[in-house]
């Protein structure tokens, strides 16, 4: 095995305090998967966002934590129900993926889904390779989002495709597979 060595000094920035756009620019270079985030309102209405903070935080009981917009829609419906569905997006689902950070309030219109009872949320039956439904365990306000951990209760497997990634700004397939 060979070491690599790291540039000169004189080729690297110099340190800058960290900003929004750094932080920013400085997490596009570390690839995730990406998700939707879906949540019913009081009405029963669907809501959902794109996601790519999500992390696995325990094996017993079964808890994983999403980071959601301060005031999204999305957030008020999974605190209003206590409980949410994370739709982990296959390779194919790069339009879904883009629908769901876009806004667009006809989302739920251009995309198929399916509810039942013991659902947390939506499930995205076309884009989705895996949906985990969780209930809300306890929410942690941090800077301009909130951490949501949730007790994963059940997990549906819809595919075999591979996941789709986020990283560098773009959408892609995991290689290799």
């Amino acid at each position: 095995m060979t070491e690599s060595k790291a540039p000169p000094a004189s080729t690297l920035p110099p340190p800058a305090g960290a900003t929004s756009d750094g932080f920013r620019t400085m997490m596009s270079t570390f690839p995730t998967g990406v998700s939707v985030v879906t949540g019913l309102d009081r009405e029963g209405g669907p809501w959902g966002m794109t996601c790519s903070s999500v992390c696995s935080v325990s094996l017993d009981p079964p808890t994983l934590l999403v980071c959601l917009r301060e005031g999204s829609p999305t957030l008020a419906a999974v605190r209003e129900q206590g409980g949410f569905a994370v739709n982990l997006l296959h390779e194919g689902a790069r339009e879904t993926a883009e629908l769901f950070a876009s806004g667009n309030p006809r989302r739920f219109e251009l995309t198929p889904w399916t509810q039942d009872p013991d659902a947390g949320g939506p499930h995205l039956v076309r884009d989705a390779h895996t949906v985990a439904d969780c209930t809300v365990v306890l929410t942690q306000p941090v800077g301009d989002h909130v951490t949501v951990f949730g007790r994963t209760r059940r997990i549906t497997r819809q595919s075999t495709r591979p996941p789709l990634l986020y990283g560098m700004r773009e959408f892609r397939a995991w290689p290799g597979i």
